[in-house]
């Protein structure tokens, strides 16, 4: 680790080193993590490690050019800055390519985002390890069928980074995060169901323990006996991950730059009706509830509220400075890495609590964990058939649980087929929110 030198300061002197009409874009960044994993009582893993690294971006003539590295010494940065000119020159030129002006950043303001807690830093590693150990210990004692704890696990990080560009733009933020993950292994070997629960905030005193314990170990016991379900057409109500899972899909897909290069299933379908009318879907990363929050995006500019479907119909994209130049209109503050993407995307809740949304349905299946998203689902045709379990819901209340069983529509269908939308909006790890939501007819194969 170097000296801790103002990252502005060391930003700014990478950004300085502008020749001619070359630009140049520094990222420079610090950070202090802990994981903890405990396994049996014992400490099975224990990392506490600090980090440091700058992004260089440099631009001329249309070619662009990356190099990063892990370390803020001044030989090494400047070596990176010569690695960035070199693939610059290597690069195929794009008239869209550059670095944002602050004439294209207009009035925007930078929001004022509370999102670092002081006291992260004076908690003793001691008191971080022997809360990965309780949650273990509560998962255990939350009911007499968790026959054992597949992890338990702490982390947290404290982040802070800055970018300045020879253009003339500055940005700097700072983040903490602090969080709780337990696996849940209920009933016998023969039969043995897994269910995770967590607890995430800003710093430690903002974790819930016995909430994970619970989560983890009810999402694992109430799927005991499960059975393969009959094959039917049904309504499906989503679990909050689920849906943030769902959610994540929906919203690559509304990228700019997917859109541009026709790799989007909502390519010219703006001004359209693609979600049914209760749909509202919101990308906000100046709310500082959201773990993806942040002030301004990866190029600078500031993030803002975007609403990108209301009422069901589809109002716009999300850009960075490129794309927003290739479709003549603004950035929307959503560069994401070298690309474009959301960091806090939602869906506004509806006036229904869980209990009331699953009384407004005779019967459903109640999805509370998918998998193979990757190979069965596709962003650019919509295509979605994936594997679930869960357990039936019967007369508002759950019933038989399942497993081996496969839900399949289209993402677009699933937008316009939204029944129910529900009031529990959870702000989850890495970004996105979760709520309960109730599909009103989607295809379940099983037996």
């Amino acid at each position: 680790m170097t000296s801790k030198r103002d990252l502005l300061v060391i930003a700014r002197e990478i950004a300085g080193s502008a020749r001619g009409s070359e630009q140049i874009e520094a990222r420079v960044g610090r950070g202090r993590d802990t994981d903890v994993e405990v396994l049996r009582g014992s400490v099975e893993s224990l990392t506490v490690a600090e980090s440091e690294g700058v992004t260089i971006r440099v631009v001329i003539d249309g070619r662009q050019g990356v190099a990063s590295a892990g370390s803020l010494d001044p030989e090494i940065v400047a070596a990176t800055l010569k690695d960035a000119r070199d693939n610059a020159r290597f690069a195929e030129p794009d008239e869209f390519s550059g670095l944002a002006t602050p004439a294209e950043l207009g009035d925007s303001l930078v929001p004022e985002l509370d999102l670092w807690r002081d006291d992260l830093a004076l908690i003793p590693t001691e008191e971080k390890v022997a809360m990965a150990l309780e949650l273990e210990r509560a998962v255990l004692s939350a009911n007499s069928l968790v026959r054992g704890v597949e992890s338990s696990s702490y982390g947290d990080g404290s982040n802070e980074s800055a970018l300045v560009t020879s253009t003339g733009i500055e940005a700097a933020q700072r983040r903490t995060t602090a969080s709780l993950g337990a696996s849940a292994l209920a009933g016998p070997e023969t039969d043995t169901q897994t269910g995770y629960g967590f607890s995430v905030g800003r710093t430690l005193s903002d974790l819930d323990l016995e909430y994970a314990a619970n989560q983890a170990a009810n999402r694992a016991v109430r799927l005991l006996g499960a059975t393969q379900p009959k094959t039917q057409r049904i309504p499906v109500i989503l679990d909050p991950l689920v849906t943030r899972t769902v959610l994540a899909l929906i919203v690559s897909a509304l990228g700019a730059e997917s859109v541009q290069k026709g790799r989007s299933m909502f390519a010219g379908r703006l001004g359209e009706e693609i979600g049914s009318p209760i749909v509202n879907l919101i990308e906000d990363p100046t709310n500082p509830a959201a773990f993806g929050a942040t002030p301004f995006d990866s190029e600078g500019a500031p993030t803002r509220r975007v609403d990108l479907v209301t009422a069901g119909v589809l109002n716009g994209y999300l850009h960075n400075v490129t794309t927003a130049r290739r479709g003549k209109t603004v950035t929307t503050g959503s560069a994401l890495g070298s690309g474009v993407g959301a960091r806090a995307a939602y869906l506004r809740p509806g006036p229904l609590t869980v209990e009331e949304l699953f009384a407004s349905v005779p019967h459903a299946l109640y999805v509370q964990s998918v998998s193979g998203i990757h190979s069965g689902t596709s962003t650019v045709s919509g295509d979605f058939s994936v594997g679930a379990e869960g357990l039936m819901v019967r007369d508002g209340v759950f019933a038989e649980p399942v497993r081996e069983a496969t839900i399949a529509s289209t993402l677009p269908r699933i937008l316009l087929d939204i029944a129910q939308i529900g009031s529990d909006l959870t702000w989850l790890p890495g970004g996105g929110a979760g709520l309960t939501l109730l599909i009103s007819d989607m295809m379940l194969s099983g037996s």
